[in-house]
């Protein structure tokens, strides 16, 4: 039985937070590659050759020519992404098709609408993931002047639930849109995550990807171990024609892009994107192991990812986020977000679990 008064954690708080991976410090070898960077001169918007050494190791990690286009923030990828794909798809009726989860949905404060004037439709899925099933019904507003036209396809990856995408169930969707003569967005603001998830090298990242036919990526670093970059990647060379100058009108081209850069380079070099999207999902499914058995706690499946999204008792949740602050995710049925990030460590875990612990036993 949960003691419902309010009871004093007798631990310290864990030093890193369970709130969000964007609270996360960035990682020291992104530091010290900004640093190596920030010696001498370097010429302005990309020309330089720390960016010049960045593009060509996301060809190298998709085993293919791309298009890189370095943004400040995974928002400015998104809308950079799409203003471009928008400009392929030749005509400003077109829009884009996403579940009402997705992050440039419910996340964004309607960044793509007020910067592209686009229309977002937004599917509801209970899992946050579309289905070629939810393709084929928008299959009756193409051709009709009284609805806007479906043009692209965002999906996320992993979603804002903490499910995935398969790599054949990707390649389903690419298929069903270009089929209907869509392009297909992916957005990766935590990729690493969803490639850890999914075999953890290069070639687990191209099978859900170039292989699976995705058009556009938003590739994550900030949540990541970068101290704030993420960037546009056109797996399909035709749709950056223009990109250059998109970038620059949604305002996220930056004058000292080597900065940008050296914090991607940093983590591409011996895959430690990987590692470190590995390390915050193994926290995850040793934290969700270790509340499992609580009195109170509903835990939920083992994460596939870095999140997890429990069930507490009422009368939890406001101690346990007095004493370590995490978010509330659904309220009405007293569920919460738990993140790890890449720099969470076992210790962590296992000091949120006893306080957790400690909070049931009242």
């Amino acid at each position: 039985m949960v003691s419902r008064t309010a009871p004093t954690i007798p631990l310290e708080p864990p030093p890193r937070s369970l709130a969000s991976d964007n609270a996360a410090g960035a990682h020291p070898a992104v530091l010290e590659a900004v640093v190596a960077a920030n010696t001498g001169h370097a010429l302005a918007y990309g020309e330089d050759a720390h960016t010049a050494r960045c593009e060509e190791q996301f060809s190298d990690l998709f085993g293919r020519d791309v298009v890189t286009r370095l943004t400040f923030n995974g928002t400015g990828a998104n809308v950079a992404a799409f203003a471009s794909m928008m400009g392929a798809l030749r005509g400003p009726h077109h829009a884009i098709v996403c579940s009402s989860w997705a992050h440039a949905n419910s996340d964004e404060a309607g960044a793509p609408e007020r910067v592209l004037s686009t229309k977002l439709i937004d599917i509801p899925s209970d899992d946050a993931k579309l289905t070629t099933g939810h393709l084929l019904e928008l299959a009756s507003l193409q051709g009709s002047p009284h609805h806007a036209q479906p043009g692209i396809v965002s999906l996320t990856q992993p979603t804002e639930l903490g499910t995935l995408y398969s790599a054949d169930e990707v390649a389903a969707l690419c298929d069903r849109a270009h089929e209907m003569g869509l392009l297909v967005h992916l957005d990766g603001a935590r990729i690493a995550n969803a490639t850890a998830a999914l075999g953890g090298t290069r070639e687990a990242l191209r099978s859900f990807t170039t292989a699976a036919g995705v058009d556009v990526l938003s590739f994550g670093g900030t949540k990541n171990g970068l101290l704030g970059a993420d960037a546009v990647v056109f797996l399909n060379t035709d749709v950056a024609m223009g990109s250059e100058y998109v970038r620059k009108q949604v305002t996220q081209l930056s004058s000292k892009m080597r900065y940008l850069a050296a914090q991607f380079t940093a983590v591409l070099t011996d895959d430690l994107w990987i590692d470190l999207g590995a390390r915050a999902n193994a926290r995850a499914r040793e934290l969700h192991d270790r509340v499992t058995t609580i009195p109170g706690v509903d835990a939920g499946q083992p994460p596939a990812v870095n999140s997890i999204y429990p069930l507490l008792a009422p009368e939890m949740i406001a101690p346990l986020q007095a004493w370590s602050f995490f978010w509330d995710w659904d309220p009405s049925r007293h569920q919460v977000r738990w993140m790890t990030s890449w720099d969470t460590t076992p210790e962590d875990v296992a000091t949120f679990a006893a306080g957790v612990a400690a909070v049931a036993e009242g």
